[in-house]
């Protein structure tokens, strides 16, 4: 494998080629929103989704923070899982489109994205705090608050009628 450290420091180069992947699912997730939102027949999945995509943009604002900090450009590097699980969810919005296990489909699709990104982000949170950059992992913990209690709600509209809803 070749040799792709750019500072003295490994972890700083793997938290750097990290972040870019996790601002790349970003972007993606930002386009996935909308046409999810689109998709989903209950009020409360719909709004879960709208409000998650206007936090996604702030998420994507903090990442532009952290990569300025360090003195990175803000760019992304192609992320093979996000593009899965998104592809994932399409074909559940194709599959399952004018039946009832739609919003199960999507809540569960909303929740494979969240627990991606709460991995990601726990992982570059400890990173940051273990490389010194305190202002990069409080602005990432912001972003992993965000994403557990999306996950949380997501839950929650799960078992109190999306899936009632199909059952």
């Amino acid at each position: 494998m070749p040799n792709r450290s750019k500072s003295s420091n490994p972890l700083e180069d793997l938290f750097a080629e990290t972040l870019k992947d996790v601002y790349f699912a970003e972007k993606q997730i930002l386009r996935a929103l909308p046409k999810m939102a689109k998709e989903a027949t209950t009020p409360e999945l719909k709004e879960a989704f709208e409000t998650h995509r206007d936090e996604t943009e702030g998420q994507i604002d903090r990442l532009n923070q952290i990569f300025e900090r360090m003195g990175r450009p803000a760019r992304g590097k192609t992320c093979e899982a996000i593009l899965g699980i998104i592809d994932e969810a399409k074909e559940f919005m194709d599959d399952f489109k004018g039946t009832d296990a739609l919003d199960p489909a999507l809540v569960a699709s909303g929740q494979t994205v969240e627990h991606y990104e709460i991995s990601r982000y726990g992982t570059l949170k400890t990173w940051a705090k273990e490389l010194g950059l305190d202002e990069a992992a409080k602005l990432l913990d912001e972003t992993l608050q965000e994403e557990t209690k999306t996950d949380k709600l997501l839950t929650k509209l799960a078992m109190q009628s999306v899936n009632r809803k199909a059952a």
